[in-house]
């Protein structure tokens, strides 16, 4: 009979810890499909979207000289493409690996608390903006994140004294494919470290642990070298400042704002006393993050998107606040020193969550919203397919805005590329390599008429462009036409310029002002899209 008993209560138990873990991953899975398709890629995502089409060979050729650190990614979602190259299938991945995430945390909280921390903690993630965002962004960040809460949860046994048998290359392993889909995952490796320390885990833990943490130098140092001498593609970043530092406290809350966010920072205040979970979500919240900007201060390395996966901590130290309150407020009521709050107190803190949801939901509806994003690539296409005529040379500038044709080439079908004279898979390069200098300034100097597609900062300030064809780009453009349209979406400027009568000065910088007016162009001038973040590695 005792036995019979124990088993309907472990049954129960692993019921009620399975609900907790699938309702956030679910609830996850919703948000993520919710608005996926946005009607446009953005930058980053076009790159994923053309090279992740291109065959192996091609692939392995272009990762010699860009976005090694997103090599094993690329080859991911060459299998994924496969299916179906579509905007939606792009993202997918994305999702899946959210919602994984969300259960992660939520398996992590049921590990280290008890189901309803779990439930809530999972809940919170769930429900959080940026996790949102990099939901729908097909880029491998969410991928990464599930990779590092997933390493964090084979941890729990052994920082409770319960390691398996074997435990550190299970471990190890999943950290090193994770570090493989982004080199900074290795700032967990240090978090992981401080919760061994805080454990007091024995020295033959510690033994296996730099095991792990060998087996993770040793399969990410190649990807460390190779990245190294490709370390101009994060040249665009900066060294944070504090305005740096409060932006990603706001996004690593559950709401950016307002009550929500005071409410969380004081739910994840109070959960770092309760000990058994601050030990293992503290250091995962704080270290990578703060390593990160540190280092930043005298190498520019900072983006929220690389320590995504820290913000898993977050909602585990809030769900723990949550309980530690619900359990607080149990005992005010009689009935013993020890109540349990029970299915009620587990439905207030899924309705608490639920609450802050939907004051967020303004912040979830523009954020599926195409303007959302750096820039809008499909809607610059459609803009050139309207009002480009047969045979019109165009003119990218830089040459990486080429990804807008390429990405929808229907849009620059009646197009003629002036200056490319080898496509970028044939050359091994992103988008293709162009003619010389000399040559271009002889194409251009016959025309009179030209579309540019440039970066819109690169066409309203002083800044000249490092490379020599798209310097002569400029100057041409600048001494020899003049601006008479232009469409903007955030940072890609599609402009129409006609030659300047042969007696018009060619003064420096007034195709700028020029472009600027209102002057009538078959191109129509529409609002710019804003630029909420900044863009590409």
């Amino acid at each position: 009979m005792l036995i019979e008993v124990a088993g309907r209560a472990n049954r129960r138990r692993m019921r009620t810890e399975a609900v907790a873990v699938a309702v956030p991953t679910a609830v996850m899975l919703a948000i993520g499909l919710w608005g996926l398709d946005r009607g446009g890629m953005w930058g980053d995502e076009s790159v994923t979207f053309l090279v992740g089409r291109r065959s192996v060979p091609q692939i392995w050729q272009l990762l010699h000289g860009m976005d090694a650190v997103h090599g094993l990614y690329y080859l991911a979602m060459h299998l994924v493409l496969a299916v179906h190259p579509g905007e939606v299938v792009l993202r997918l991945p994305s999702v899946c690996g959210a919602a994984a995430t969300a259960g992660l945390v939520a398996a992590l909280g049921v590990r280290l608390a008890r189901p309803r921390v779990g439930l809530w903690a999972g809940l919170i993630y769930a429900i959080t903006p940026l996790t949102g965002h990099y939901a729908q962004e097909g880029r491998s960040y969410a991928l990464v994140s599930a990779g590092v809460v997933g390493a964090t949860l084979l941890l729990v046994p052994v920082v409770q004294g319960r390691p398996r048998p074997g435990w550190w290359w299970r471990y190890g392993g999943l950290l090193a494919l994770t570090s493989v889909l982004h080199e900074l995952v290795v700032l967990a490796l240090c978090a992981h470290a401080t919760t061994l320390g805080l454990a007091r885990a024995p020295r033959t833990v510690w033994r296996d642990w730099l095991r792990a943490a060998g087996l993770v130098g040793v399969v990410v140092l190649p990807v460390v070298w190779v990245s190294q001498r490709q370390s101009g593609q994060v040249s665009w970043l900066v060294a944070p400042d504090w305005d740096k530092v409060e932006q990603l406290v706001r996004d690593f809350a559950a709401g950016p704002a307002g009550v929500v966010f005071w409410v969380c920072v004081a739910l994840v205040a109070l959960g770092v006393t309760a000990r058994r979970t601050a030990v293992v979500a503290l250091p995962l919240l704080v270290l990578p993050p703060a390593i990160l900007i540190s280092v930043s201060q005298y190498r520019p390395l900072f983006h929220e998107r690389y320590v995504l996966y820290a913000l898993a901590g977050a909602p585990l130290l809030a769900a723990a606040g949550t309980d530690r309150v619900v359990v607080f407020l149990a005992r005010l009521r009689p009935g013993g020193p020890r109540p349990r709050p029970g299915r009620l107190g587990t439905l207030t803190g899924v309705l608490a969550v639920t609450a802050a949801f939907v004051q967020c939901l303004p912040l979830y509806r523009q954020d599926r919203s195409p303007a959302h994003r750096p820039e809008n690539l499909a809607a610059v296409a459609a803009v050139a397919a309207r009002d480009i005529r047969p045979g019109d040379p165009v003119l990218y500038l830089p040459s990486s805005w080429r990804l807008a044709a390429l990405t929808y080439p229907k849009g620059f079908r009646e197009a003629r590329d002036i200056a490319l004279t080898e496509s970028g898979p044939r050359s091994g390069t992103l988008s293709g390599l162009e003619t010389t200098p000399a040559e271009l300034r002889r194409k251009l100097v016959g025309l009179k008429r030209l579309w540019v597609v440039a970066d819109s900062r690169m066409l309203n300030s002083d800044r000249r462009p490092g490379n020599p064809t798209d310097r002569v780009k400029l100057q041409v453009v600048e001494e020899r036409f003049t601006a008479r349209g232009k469409y903007v979406s955030g940072r890609v400027a599609f402009c129409l310029y006609v030659r300047r009568p042969a007696r018009a000065a060619a003064a420096p910088g007034a195709h700028r002002a020029a472009g600027s007016g209102a002057a009538p162009a078959p191109a129509t001038p529409v609002p710019t899209t804003p630029r909420p973040r900044p863009a590409r590695w």
